[in-house]
């Protein structure tokens, strides 16, 4: 269902996500329905946002690298993404100053950033696996919790600091390198495939 999806939205987006965002192809977007509780409607915020963010910054990488720290990142993300569309905050960006724990955000720059893994692309260079925080979700959270990694019980930011600190205990230079193997773990527990 998720590849049907993701094809989906390459067809809307002509199949050049980039030459579509920065072209503005984007304007001729409507409501349909791409994902679940995603539609074309969001699509279109986060084309005109990421055109926003890569006029100002030349990249999301640098938006970034722009920080002192990943949490400051992402407030600038998405604030960035919101100044893009006339200051609308869309509700597929968590805010870590309400406490998220912005798992999909941290999975992201997971993905992004650490060169290591089998589902790691590594393509930024700019930002260090070292500053990374762990993607909470209710599987990691349940395993952290069951292995004595965490004993906060809300899934929520101060819960991935916590986790992540622990973690870098053990891998100060990639903390996040856990994240898979304790996903992982929650889910064949969960029977989740």
């Amino acid at each position: 269902m998720i590849i049907r999806s993701c094809q989906r939205m390459f067809s809307l987006m002509e199949n050049s996500p980039a030459a579509f965002i920065m072209s503005g192809n984007y304007k001729k977007l409507k409501t349909n329905n791409i994902h679940r509780t995603f539609f074309e409607a969001d699509l279109k915020y986060f084309c005109k946002g990421a055109r926003h963010c890569f006029n100002k910054y030349g990249s999301l990488e640098s938006l970034f690298a722009s920080t002192p720290d990943i949490w400051e990142g992402i407030a600038l993300f998405r604030k960035t993404m919101a100044f893009g569309n006339k200051g609308f905050y869309s509700k597929h960006i968590a805010d870590p100053l309400s406490n998220s724990a912005c798992k999909r955000l941290h999975l992201a720059l997971r993905w992004l950033v650490r060169r290591e893994g089998p589902v790691d692309l590594g393509l930024w260079k700019q930002i260090s696996p070292a500053s990374l925080f762990i993607p909470l979700d209710l599987h990691v959270g349940r395993i952290a919790r069951q292995l004595g990694l965490l004993d906060r019980k809300a899934n929520d930011k101060k819960a991935v600091i916590i986790l992540t600190e622990k973690l870098r205990e053990f891998c100060p230079e990639d903390p996040v390198r856990y994240d898979l193997a304790l996903f992982g773990m929650g889910a064949l527990e969960m029977g989740v495939s």
